[in-house]
């Protein structure tokens, strides 16, 4: 079966996933509510989409120990279509997306991920690292002395209890954090801040809700287009966060079985009144520094936040925002790939260049897809020019007036002006060789230029007769290369 999992993966870590489950599901609060803000949406469409797919994913996603809820990239995908259509329309186009991405897995598009560079996965995490401290700035905005005081004691335990004895290593830190500085603030009586002043919380379980929308095709135009980049932005999302989590713990994940199980998640918080969601990168570090690794610790997360929003909530509300910012200020410095400031002039120009870029478009447009998208392209263009540059022509005369033309390296669209300049067509020869044992023919832009090249040879009325080629350079060149068709080269001659 496609979604059985291993024992280890539930109960190989017990006590570490359950605590960690419950420090991950005090974080999700104030974010999910944050996201159904920005939606348009009421704030249990993203608490209840929270615990709907964290519970889902637990089961059938592909990666042990990543968080996985309503997230900001995809609440900013949602707002106009909230505005124009209203809340059923996007528990409609949360259904499609989650289909789409079951579809993707299917068509093992997870595996696409071996195309991003290591560049821009780390210019991802730094991108991400930015927006998540940038994002506490508002918390931190006009407000007293005694929330910084607050904040700061926070940062304090989160980074010193870790080194006290026998606790420090069986107790996570943030968890600490948010209880003492919850039973500090009442204790004292602050009037700072809390989770209640974000928004009301939901007071009933979630219920089955099938969309009100007229099962038309004038439906479908509309939520299609929103469906398919909420569909792309979570499943490129949730494949980086899959990375980052496979580095910090070691381990392999099933990206295509993570795409099904985003998508299976997804209709399930569409069922259940929530909106779509995707892999957190923040809470995914906040539960594997809390000791969270395996699929308890996720589901844990999940229903330990519905208990909290539907039962604790009178306790929920008392939370300190300043404890939660203590906790995200944390997560962003652990997430920030520090060593890539430091590596920056040791490595190679165009890397840093790609990681840079990612960072800045990621920040400056909130787009993760669109800054992926352009550290890739980067990624391509700086790795095709490189590429390019080890394409070597070395050429021989005999006493016959015969050249020989030795080709090394790969012909494609790249090289292909490179490599016709190589050859000297003012030279007065009887014959040409070009020996291409040690070449590899990708595109019909290289099979364009070989053309060019002995169609040149052969009107200065030398033999031209090529060798060496392997077994796919013969077969682009015979179904592509036109040197050998009089018709054709007559018409390339006339441009007729």
């Amino acid at each position: 079966m496609i979604f059985l999992s291993k024992k280890d993966d539930w109960f190989g870590n017990i006590r570490g996933d359950l605590l960690a489950g419950i420090v991950v599901a005090l974080a999700l609060v104030p974010e999910a509510i944050a996201f159904s803000i920005i939606a348009g949406v009421d704030p249990k469409v993203g608490l209840y989409a929270s615990f709907c797919i964290a519970t889902i994913i637990a089961i059938v996603g592909g990666r042990p120990g990543m968080i996985s809820a309503a997230t900001g990239a995809m609440a900013l995908l949602m707002i106009t279509l909230v505005k124009e259509h209203g809340l059923e329309y996007l528990l409609a186009a949360t259904l499609l997306t989650g289909v789409l991405q079951i579809l993707a897995g299917y068509l093992k598009l997870g595996s696409l991920m071996r195309f991003v560079s290591r560049s821009v996965v780390t210019g991802f995490v730094n991108a991400l690292a930015i927006l998540i401290f940038l994002a506490q700035l508002p918390e931190l905005t006009n407000v007293t002395w005694h929330v910084y005081a607050m904040t700061a004691a926070g940062l304090g335990i989160i980074y010193l209890f870790p080194y006290l004895p026998v606790l420090g290593k069986n107790i996570p830190s943030p968890l600490v954090c948010i209880v003492s500085l919850t039973i500090l603030s009442q204790i004292i009586g602050l009037e700072i801040r809390t989770v209640g002043d974000m928004g009301e919380l939901p007071d009933t379980l979630p219920i089955f809700l099938w969309p009100d929308v007229p099962l038309t095709l004038t439906t479908l135009w509309i939520i299609l287009p929103y469906a398919i980049g909420l569909a792309i932005v979570g499943l490129l999302e949730s494949m980086m966060t899959a990375t980052i989590v496979d580095d910090l713990t070691d381990t392999k994940s099933d990206r295509n079985r993570e795409c099904k199980g985003q998508g299976i998640a997804n209709i399930g918080a569409g069922l259940m009144g929530g909106m779509a969601g995707c892999a957190m990168i923040g809470q995914s570090i906040i539960n594997i520094k809390s000791g969270g690794r395996g699929r308890l610790s996720t589901l844990t997360a999940g229903i330990f936040l519905l208990i909290l929003v539907v039962f604790l909530g009178e306790w929920l509300k008392q939370i300190p925002m300043a404890a939660l910012v203590a906790v995200m200020i944390m997560v962003s410095i652990g997430t920030f790939s520090w060593s890539s400031i430091r590596d920056i002039k040791s490595h190679p120009l165009s890397s840093s260049v790609v990681m840079v870029a990612t960072v800045i478009v990621v920040v400056s447009t909130h787009n993760l897809a669109l800054g992926v998208f352009v550290g890739v392209l980067l990624s391509a263009l700086f790795f095709a020019n490189k590429i390019s540059r080890f394409m070597v022509v070395k050429h021989s005369i005999s006493a016959e007036k015969e050249r020989l033309y030795q080709v090394t390296g790969q012909i494609f669209f790249a090289s292909a002006d490179k490599f016709v300049d190589a050859f000297d067509f003012h030279e007065v020869v009887n014959k040409v060789a070009i020996d291409l044992s040690h070449a590899h023919f990708w595109d019909i832009s290289a099979v364009g230029a070989l053309d060019k090249v002995v169609i040149k040879f052969r009107r200065d009325g030398a033999e031209v007769e090529i060798i060496g080629m392997n077994d796919a350079t013969k077969t682009v060149i015979d179904k592509f290369a036109v040197h050998n068709d009089p018709a054709a080269v007559e018409k390339m001659m006339t441009g007729h």
